[in-house]
């Protein structure tokens, strides 16, 4: 029988750095939860997001040095870079709804919103979960299940918004600046999906 020998140990930073930019998100959702009931704190909720998007780009940039600088990184680099910024695109959109929010001086968000809230802290919560157990590559599937039937959920959600904002109940302005915050929740909802996929390729890719 054959052994193969690592000369080159394997760049293992890889997997703290990608648990905190989950841990993260996990915040981001917390505080976007509060952001959507809390009106009197909105202005500060949006800047701890916003500080929260500044820490999760650093994060990002620093996954991309690492790479840069490995030789030999713990799975595929192309990989690597997909997940940093997959976990980077949740970021954006979830800041740019708060954003949105404040911009177009929304007051009581339709509560549909609420819940589309609730469902991305759920895939943040079962992202971070999964990111420490890129290490032994076990216990991947539910995760990536679990996020395929939350985004699902998510869609659902997304379209019976759409369907309230148009029944009558809003008036034309008040339409256009809830559909801009409802696309980017459904936006973050999505990346998080991707997020899941890329973790799909690295498990199939490893076994």
């Amino acid at each position: 029988m054959a052994f193969r020998l690592r000369l080159t140990p394997r760049d293992s930073s890889f997997y703290g750095m990608f648990t905190a930019a989950a841990e993260n998100l996990v915040t981001a959702t917390d505080l976007l939860g509060q952001f959507v009931h809390e009106h009197t704190l909105r202005e500060e909720l949006a800047g701890r997001l916003r500080d929260l998007e500044h820490a999760g780009d650093q994060a990002t940039h620093a996954i991309f040095r690492q790479v840069n600088s490995s030789f030999v990184t713990p799975f595929d680099r192309e990989d690597i870079v997909a997940l940093a910024s997959q976990l980077d695109d949740v970021m954006d959109a979830i800041e740019a709804a708060a954003d949105l929010v404040l911009l177009t001086h929304l007051g009581t968000l339709p509560a549909e919103m609420g819940q589309q809230v609730a469902l991305l802290q759920r895939c943040a919560i079962v992202t971070a979960e999964s990111m420490p157990r890129l290490r032994s590559m076990k216990d991947l599937a539910d995760y990536w299940i679990e996020v395929n039937r939350l985004e699902n959920e998510a869609d659902k959600l997304y379209r019976r918004l759409l369907s309230r904002l148009y029944s009558g109940e809003f008036d034309a302005l008040e339409i256009l600046k809830l559909k801009e915050v409802a696309d980017q929740l459904e936006e973050a909802a999505d990346a998080f999906e991707h997020v899941a996929h890329v973790v799909e390729t690295i498990a199939v890719k490893d076994s």
